[in-house]
């Protein structure tokens, strides 16, 4: 009596059907993740901006003058350092808007009145970073 010696493992339809599910889900997964990212760029954007004005407006009323660059916030103390911009991810690429308008009448020098992104791209929204 021969025996039949049985070969375990799968077929190559077994295999096939198992990629064809997992590359289905990627395909599904993967615009889902970079959306997220995305998203998460943008709010913290919002907030480094949101932050770095507040500083210059509290730096302002502070010192009776206006900053010149951003550094003298970090100069100051009111920054550790200066944010990366999340999509330069650099800290020298803010923009920093000044203007000769006077913030109260104690303040003495003007300066540096609105800061933003020196990013190109345009956000999800469809307008341009460096606009926010």
């Amino acid at each position: 009596m021969k025996r039949r010696f049985q070969q375990r493992g799968f077929t190559l339809i077994e295999l096939m059907v198992v990629i064809s599910i997992i590359v289905i889900l990627l395909s599904l997964a993967i615009p889902n993740y970079t959306s997220s990212i995305l998203h998460a760029k943008e709010t913290a954007l919002r907030d480094d901006l949101y932050t770095l004005r507040s500083l210059i407006d509290q730096y302002t009323l502070d010192k009776q003058k206006a900053p010149t660059s951003l550094q003298d916030i970090v100069t100051a103390g009111y920054l550790k350092e200066l944010p990366k911009d999340p999509f330069t991810n650099a800290r020298d690429s803010w923009v920093p808007v000044t203007d000769e308008s006077i913030m109260s009448p104690d303040q003495t020098d003007p300066g540096i009145v609105d800061v933003h992104s020196g990013s190109e791209q345009s956000s999800s929204e469809g307008t341009a970073y460096n606009t926010w």
